[in-house]
């Protein structure tokens, strides 16, 4: 069997936040935290922190559309940080944290202005939403102490106090959609 697996791009602030997210997902086959969207090359945690180095948190999932789609992908990403704050989510501030789609294909931008226009129909967040699609850009992987942060450490304060909350409202609202329920 020959699967085609697909690359979705998604900055929601924290990178540790969105990979402890999508790595529970059905069909997500990998997540990679990083950085995209900025001009320089390879930039480092530090360079990214300080806000100018025009590179975004995000994460790079990779995952066979056959077992879950692009849309319920972005319907996780929506429900799961707060695309109606620019350059911020929580106590997280800087454009780095920027709520954003790197769009791999028509396709994908396509699929993300029908759900963000859906979204706002339905007033779903009380605030218009703010979320960035940006064309594809190159993907640099955070260093190797930011992979699979949450699972790594799950006693660590930021991980009990701002990560849990979020995996526990996947675990409520996506239930379907989890590789262990």
């Amino acid at each position: 069997m020959n699967t085609q697996y697909e690359t979705a791009i998604l900055g929601g602030g924290c990178f540790w936040c969105t990979e402890a997210v999508f790595q529970r997902l059905q069909g997500v086959v990998s997540v990679r935290p990083g950085y995209a969207g900025g001009p320089g090359a390879n930039p480092s945690y530090e360079q990214v922190c300080s806000g100018r180095s025009g590179h975004v948190e995000v994460i790079e999932v990779t995952f066979d559309p056959a077992r879950i789609s692009f849309a319920q992908l972005l319907r996780v990403f929506f429900a799961t940080h707060d695309p109606t704050t620019p350059d911020r989510q929580g106590n997280d501030v800087g454009p780095q944290y920027q709520s954003a789609i790197f769009c791999q294909s028509d396709a994908q931008c396509e699929t993300a202005r029908d759900i963000m226009a859906e979204l706002e129909r339905q007033d779903v967040f009380g605030a218009p939403i703010v979320t960035k699609l940006y064309d594809a850009a190159r993907f640099w992987p955070a260093e190797g102490y930011h992979h699979d942060y949450f699972n790594q450490n799950p006693s660590q304060g930021y991980c009990q106090f701002i990560i849990a909350p979020k995996v526990a409202k996947l675990r409520h609202s996506f239930a379907h959609l989890l590789t262990q329920p």
